[in-house]
């Protein structure tokens, strides 16, 4: 199943086609092995509060949301074999390409909306 990630506090596209990773071998997987995300892609995962970048080929960026969709925190550009990124209160991620955080001006405090494509 996929998603679109909008960030209605913004009006924003993070992503077009957003993949989800929902069960545990999903989540444990992640973007591991893949060559890159693609403009308007992104992997959404859930539950989750923190990720990892090892076995990664790319940066990428990560948003973070609780329950209300409210982000709570974000992670621009985080490179590959990184150990940690994390945020108190997070229920799911968003990893996007590096560089989505900056041009929709996301910040923390605004709400996503997730639309079933």
């Amino acid at each position: 199943m996929s998603v679109r990630v909008l960030n209605a506090t913004r009006g924003a596209t993070l992503a077009e086609r957003c993949g989800e990773a929902r069960d545990f071998f999903a989540r444990g997987r992640g973007l591991m092995g893949r060559p890159g995300l693609a403009s308007g892609e992104g992997l959404l995962i859930n539950p989750c509060s923190s990720v990892h970048s090892f076995f990664m080929r790319f940066p990428i960026d990560v948003v973070f949301a609780d329950r209300a969709h409210r982000v709570v925190g974000l992670t621009p550009a985080l490179p590959p074999n990184r150990p940690f990124a994390g945020a108190w209160g997070a229920r799911y991620v968003v990893e996007l390409p590096a560089g989505v955080i900056a041009a929709t001006g996301t910040q923390v405090g605004d709400t996503l909306c997730l639309e079933p494509l």
